[in-house]
């Protein structure tokens, strides 16, 4: 049995668990196993099933331990189709990087692989003010919506060369869509001012979570938002940031690219790289019963009207 069987066997295992209730293998060999009883738990309580699910797994690189042991990294992209209480659909997908270690072809573990927060490390983008855009700073301007999403549906799953990217790339990723749909950069060269991304620099704002939210909160030109109470208050093309601790430090970003008939967002979002996700995120290895969540609506800029 190659590999790759073995892997996408176990990812089968865990997708009948979710369609069919079938059992599964034990934690230490499976992993993740509270995370996909969460995810199960959270379907029923939304009244949503999965009618079908598939995975297909990628090894990325392959290293035999003295011991024999087999250490593996890979990528697996599972899709759900998702049926509603009203028998609409819709398709969720996620992409995992996963760790596995093996001993003669048996599986001893396998476990989602954490990313490093997002840094200031060298790089460059080849995204740049126009005389446009700095003009722009001075002007109104109407957040398209409908560009942001699109912009998040073509690039959740892949990086756009035009911009540096990083390892733990969620907050760059939404700002990308952010400039997708408009939104003026604002604010160079200071790193800690403004929301910005030219060539070799950006601003934290632009690449850190935390940094965005506070952007968020106060920014009173360019790029705004208003803080609402709920979920339901969002709209497409609005954001949605994390504090997976409780700890008041705010660690991922996404944005809501549609609503599903309970009125309540589905997001995409990059570094653990997802398309139509529920919003809460409990079917995350990040997810903790402290997380607590900043609601941010989009607004147009018309201070210079």
């Amino acid at each position: 049995m190659s590999l790759k069987h073995i892997l996408e066997q176990l990812a089968e295992e865990r997708l009948s668990y979710l369609v069919n209730g079938h059992a599964m293998r034990q934690e230490s060999e499976v992993g993740d196993l509270e995370v996909m009883e969460r995810k199960k738990k959270l379907l029923e309580k939304r009244k949503v099933d999965i009618i079908k699910a598939k995975a297909k797994a990628v090894i990325d690189h392959v290293r035999v331990e003295d011991d024999g042991t087999t250490c593996l990294t890979y990528t697996i992209h599972y899709e759900y189709v998702c049926k509603e209480h009203d028998d609409s659909l819709y398709m969720e997908e996620h992409i995992e990087e996963r760790v596995a270690f093996l001993y003669d072809h048996i599986l001893i573990s396998d476990q989602e692989i954490a990313k490093k927060p997002a840094g200031f490390h060298e790089g460059t983008s080849i995204i740049d003010y126009s005389q446009e855009e700095r003009e722009a700073f001075g002007r109104a301007f109407q957040y398209d919506r409908l560009g942001a999403v699109q912009y998040a549906e073509k690039f959740w799953n892949k990086r756009n060369p035009a911009y540096k990217n990083f390892s733990d790339n969620c907050t760059n990723f939404i700002s990308q869509c952010l400039h997708a749909g408009g939104a003026p950069m604002r604010g160079h060269p200071n790193r800690g001012s403004g929301w910005w991304m030219k060539q070799s620099s950006w601003s934290y704002s632009w690449t850190v979570a935390h940094s965005m939210k506070m952007y968020l909160s106060n920014s009173k030109a360019g790029l705004r938002a208003v803080r609402v109470k709920s979920a339901e208050e969002l709209m497409p093309g609005d954001v949605i940031c994390y504090d997976f601790e409780g700890d008041g430090r705010f660690n991922h970003t996404t944005i809501v690219v549609a609503k599903d008939k309970g009125n309540m967002p589905l997001v995409n979002a990059q570094s653990y790289d997802s398309r139509m996700r529920y919003w809460s995120y409990e079917d995350s290895t990040a997810y903790t019963p402290s997380i607590r969540y900043a609601f941010f609506h989009i607004v147009d800029d018309t201070t210079k009207d």
